[in-house]
């Protein structure tokens, strides 16, 4: 697979020489392209993958030596994917930005080569309450944030020993939380069979990768530098090096999106004052898929609402309404078990942690309101 040699030091003639694309990523980059090209593929990135766009980008990398290939490799081979594309390092967001902006203005809803992502802003965490206070559409809600460290690339760059590093990091940080969020970290190398299958039943543990990310080379050394904390309610989570470098959960039971967005904050907060994040003024706070930019905020509900899932149409029709995304039960590419949809805002870029909260918070209510009237 291409890319992400470690940073080159030789003199500059040796350079040139070394920052050439080679034949082989070519030949991969060129025979994929036409393949998507004549596909009947709905992703983004065959949608904005113009030829003069690939030619453009196809000789081009990045300090940490990733190409195009490894940007667009995910989408080459997945052509059911919605999106396609991943930085393999944050340098690629602006290395190969013409194929990056066009992406990922349509999927957020609007954010053009010349818009910045505001500042932080959390707004008032008091503003939020129980959405669903009798507890008859809401099965439970969460809201998780991602985020990258500063100085490493993402995962299809990382070596084995910065894998390693990271997890020391992450999960000495991770042992000086006190009050609710006190908590243990579990690493995967070495875990035992009995807390692996009682993190799998508590619906904690993450798998190795997808396909998507497995064609993304995201999962280089599993599980090597891989690890799961949770408190001791099991109501805050944080994984270390799953598809982003750090994913930091709150979720319970029931409606109270208040409680759980009080809580999320308080950790990301706790979190960021020992840690520092890979940040930028444009984009936000960075992440390794590009729908996951700016905020990296998603909150999301399972939630119960069979006569409007009786028109899926419907239910799809309202949920763009509100900036909703639905999803299956178990996420992306699942279905829905028992008329139970995971339903998450969709805008993550352009607009800050509380208005993206909000979005679900308002979109939430607005189709309780209209299950109850159906």
């Amino acid at each position: 697979m291409g890319g992400c040699t470690s940073k080159d030091t030789t003199s500059g003639d040796d350079k040139k020489g070394n920052n050439m694309v080679d034949a082989a990523v070519l030949d991969k980059l060129e025979s994929g392209f036409a393949k998507l090209a004549a596909s009947d593929s709905k992703s983004l990135l065959k949608k904005y993958l113009t030829k003069e766009v690939f030619d453009q980008l196809k000789t081009r990398k990045t300090s940490f030596g990733s190409t195009l290939l490894d940007v667009i490799q995910s989408g080459l081979e997945n052509h059911d994917s919605g999106v396609g594309i991943y930085a393999p390092d944050a340098e690629a967001y602006t290395v190969f930005a013409e194929i990056f902006d066009p992406i990922i203005d349509d999927y957020h809803g609007g954010f053009t080569k010349t818009d910045k992502h505001p500042p932080k802003d959390f707004g008032d965490v008091d503003s939020f309450g129980n959405l669903d206070p009798t507890g008859e559409y809401i099965v439970s809600t969460r809201v998780r944030c991602g985020r990258s460290l500063e100085g490493y690339p993402f995962n299809p760059c990382l070596t084995e020993a910065q894998y390693k590093e990271m997890e020391e990091k992450v999960s000495s940080t991770l042992s000086g939380l006190g009050g609710e969020l006190k908590g243990t970290f579990y690493p995967l190398t070495g875990m035992s069979k009995e807390v692996q299958q009682k993190l799998i039943d508590d619906h904690f543990l993450f798998k190795e990768g997808d396909r998507f990310l497995q064609a993304a080379n995201a999962c280089r050394f599993w599980p090597t530098g891989r690890g799961i904390f949770h408190n001791d309610d099991k109501t805050f989570l944080v994984w270390c090096n799953e598809e982003d470098h750090l994913r930091i959960i709150s979720m319970q039971m029931g409606g109270d999106l208040g409680q759980v967005y009080r809580r999320l904050v308080t950790a990301v907060n706790e979190i960021e004052k020992r840690l520092p994040f890979s940040h930028n003024d444009r984009f936000g706070f960075l992440t390794f898929c590009p729908t996951n930019l700016g905020t990296t905020v998603r909150a999301s509900v399972h939630i119960k609402v069979p006569k409007l899932a009786a028109n899926k149409a419907k239910l799809e029709e309202v949920a763009a309404k509100y900036n909703l995304q639905v999803r299956g039960t178990r996420g992306e590419h699942t279905e829905a078990e028992g008329g139970i949809y995971d339903i998450s805002n969709k805008r993550r870029l352009g607009l800050t942690e509380y208005q993206a909260v909000k979005e679900m918070n308002d979109g939430i209510a607005e189709l309780i309101k209209l299950e109850a009237s159906l």
